[in-house]
């Protein structure tokens, strides 16, 4: 208990993200776009001259991408040395864990069980604790 997360919303979700592993939260400017690229890429972005992979959360899921209602907000992390930003539907707020992370009793779905390392409880409510490099290997990733 006492962790913070940065808490987020993907596809209606609420996801909880470990603060250490957030270096900030953007606004997903320009996008440019990678031939080629599998789906959940969404493009290269620029943060303080440093190139940046937009990863489409939902679409890292396996899910439908976005359909316009989202804020257009990315968090940005280093996974294995690569910088990304994660697009990601709304940001709510960075919250203490009232509890310890656990297993959901709940069947999350495939999409879901692939990303998730427990569930926390917080004073806005209970939120997904998101694998973030999991995440950021995408849907493919589940096949392997």
């Amino acid at each position: 208990m006492g962790d913070l997360f940065l808490v987020a919303e993907i596809a209606g979700r609420r996801a909880a993200i470990a603060s250490d592993d957030v270096q900030s939260v953007i606004e997903a400017g320009h996008i440019a776009p990678v031939p080629r690229a599998p789906t959940f890429v969404a493009g290269l972005t620029a943060l303080r001259s440093r190139a940046l992979t937009v990863i489409d959360a939902r679409r890292a899921l396996g899910l439908p991408g976005d359909d316009g209602a989202g804020e257009g907000r990315a968090i940005v992390c280093t996974i294995e040395g690569h910088p990304y930003a994660i697009v990601v539907d709304r940001v709510e707020d960075v919250v203490e864990a009232t509890s310890i992370a656990a297993r959901p009793d709940a069947d999350l779905g495939r999409a879901w069980e692939r990303v998730t390392t427990g569930m926390v409880e917080t004073r806005i409510g209970p939120a997904l604790v998101i694998d973030l490099a999991a995440m950021v290997a995408g849907p493919e990733a589940a096949a392997a």
